[in-house]
């Protein structure tokens, strides 16, 4: 029997990463099958292009994927940018401001294509230091560290030359909640940005031994910008039809795509809001939750 389902979009961290951030040989596998059977492979992540390179390179990633929340549908191996939703210059600078106002730093993520670098971030002018990463949280210097993400850094957003490439802002706490900031967030631009408030992935132990417990996040993106809708443009542009997809995550910013998917897969470890949206559940991604999927898709079990 062919399968049901002509692509399968995968989150990667708490999803296809395990604790460690390691995809296992399982999953490797259960992908190279999934392809081989015909099924195309997306990676539909909140992580931006720059910051999923290593993980599309050990998995032989070839097709598009969809990062930056959905922001973005970017090629992997030239790097190009394929589909994109900007934020408008006045609401960036609006948001800013707002955050900058409650002592939060502003990071604007970039269209790295064009501008050639990542996040343009707006941080205190130190007296004697300037502004810079020391202004950042800790969760946010030790990714960017991590990552090797192109950050520049400016006291104003009115230093932005790239405004018009600007496709997310998002304020970050390393082991604080953030929710009263994100309620904030959510009734200021109601209806004039769609906006993503979760914690962060299961974390490294690196980054635990760096006293990084726990990351919270808040980001406002262009109303037509979530992992959903992205798929459904690359789908579009497969000549795929949108109910024969499969999509397995575990975090708040995967509902949309767990939701409105053909089959909507839930992670053993994911968020009770994504389990009760979720059409089939699967192992956790220490236990290799997206082969075990994968698996009961070429078996025809889903």
């Amino acid at each position: 029997m062919p399968p049901k389902y002509d692509l399968i979009a995968v989150d990667l961290d708490g999803t296809l990463l395990d604790h460690s951030g390691r995809v296992s040989d399982r999953n490797l596998d259960a992908l190279a099958r999934a392809r081989k059977a015909g099924i195309i492979v997306t990676v539909c992540t909140g992580r931006a292009l720059i910051e999923s390179t290593p993980i599309l390179k050990a998995i032989a990633q070839s097709d598009p994927v969809v990062v930056s929340g959905g922001a973005m549908v970017a090629c992997p191996n030239t790097g190009e940018t394929l589909e994109r939703f900007t934020l408008d210059t006045d609401l960036v600078h609006e948001a800013v401001h707002f955050l900058r106002e409650r002592n939060h730093p502003a990071l604007i993520l970039k269209d790295p294509h064009p501008t050639r670098y990542d996040y343009l971030a707006i941080t205190p002018d130190h007296p004697t230091q300037g502004p810079g990463e020391h202004a950042l949280d800790a969760a946010s210097r030790w990714w960017f560290r991590k990552m090797g993400v192109r950050v520049r850094y400016a006291t104003s957003v009115h230093h932005d030359e790239d405004h018009q490439h600007s496709v997310r802002v998002g304020a970050y706490k390393a082991n604080d909640s953030i929710d009263d900031l994100a309620s904030q967030l959510a009734q200021r631009f109601q209806g004039r940005a769609s906006m993503q408030h979760f914690q962060g992935a299961l974390l490294p132990k690196d980054r635990v031994d760096d006293g990084i417990h726990s990351v919270h996040i808040v980001e406002l993106f262009h109303t037509k910008a979530d992992k959903w809708q992205a798929i459904e443009r690359l789908s579009k542009r497969l000549n795929i039809n949108p109910a024969r997809t499969a999509a397995i995550g575990d975090q708040l910013n995967d509902l949309s795509m767990i939701t409105h998917a053909g089959l909507g897969i839930a992670m053993g470890n994911a968020r009770p809001e994504i389990k009760a949206v979720s059409k089939r559940q699967t192992a956790t991604c220490d236990n290799s939750g997206v082969a075990d999927a994968i698996d009961k898709i070429l078996a025809g079990e889903w």
